[in-house]
């Protein structure tokens, strides 16, 4: 296995400009403080970027995880709700599980990012202490991430993060990994099975 990638990133598609804008602006933030770190990887990989039309999307999903250092969660209602982006999040928590037998973990692989909170709570698998930042506060007027001083703490958090499990991973992968033969699980059960008794119909 040879490192490709700083961080994969994972989020639900939209068509319009709130939810393209925000990944397209967090994206430049992050190549822009992650850089400095690397050697020759990239720093991030971004699949409407680096897939092509013709290419076996679970192959190469699989693939660009698996030579990934973390990943990125852009965390909407919408991100649960697809079956695809769930089985990346069940992926990157199976290569962490392997990871942990290589180095001594200093956080989790998958760095969830809150862009729109949902309406009841966020779901129990990005609630752990410390797992998640919060960039709910941005909307299309918030401007420049990587020039925002209300967001540049978290963007350093998250750099910080992404770098320290860099060097960790750059010397302690085992020789001969083979990141083909890494699959996607099967798609996992929905975060909420249904709605809580309470909540209005």
């Amino acid at each position: 296995m040879g490192i490709r990638y700083g961080c994969f990133f994972s989020y639900a598609h939209g068509q319009h400009a709130y939810m393209s804008k925000f990944k397209n602006d967090l994206a430049d933030a992050l190549r822009c403080y992650l850089e400095p770190h690397f050697d020759n990887e990239s720093e991030l990989f971004v699949d409407t970027e680096q897939l092509g039309g013709g290419d076996d999307l679970d192959r190469r999903i699989a693939l660009a995880l698996c030579e990934s250092v973390c990943m990125i969660m852009i965390y909407t209602p919408k991100y649960e709700a697809h079956a695809y982006t769930r089985r990346e999040f069940a992926a990157m928590q199976l290569i962490e599980e392997e990871r942990r037998a290589w180095y001594p973990l200093p956080s989790h692989l998958i760095i969830p990012v809150i862009m729109t909170r949902h309406p009841l709570c966020l779901p129990p698998q990005i609630t752990n202490p410390g797992m998640y930042v919060d960039f709910s506060r941005y909307t299309l007027a918030t401007g420049d991430l990587k020039t925002n001083p209300d967001f540049l703490p978290d963007i350093e958090k998250i750099v910080q993060r992404i770098a320290a499990h860099y060097h960790y991973l750059k010397h302690c992968i085992p020789p001969g990994h083979d990141c083909s033969r890494f699959v996607l699980p099967p798609i996992p059960e929905v975060w909420r099975a249904e709605p809580p008794p309470h909540f209005p119909r």
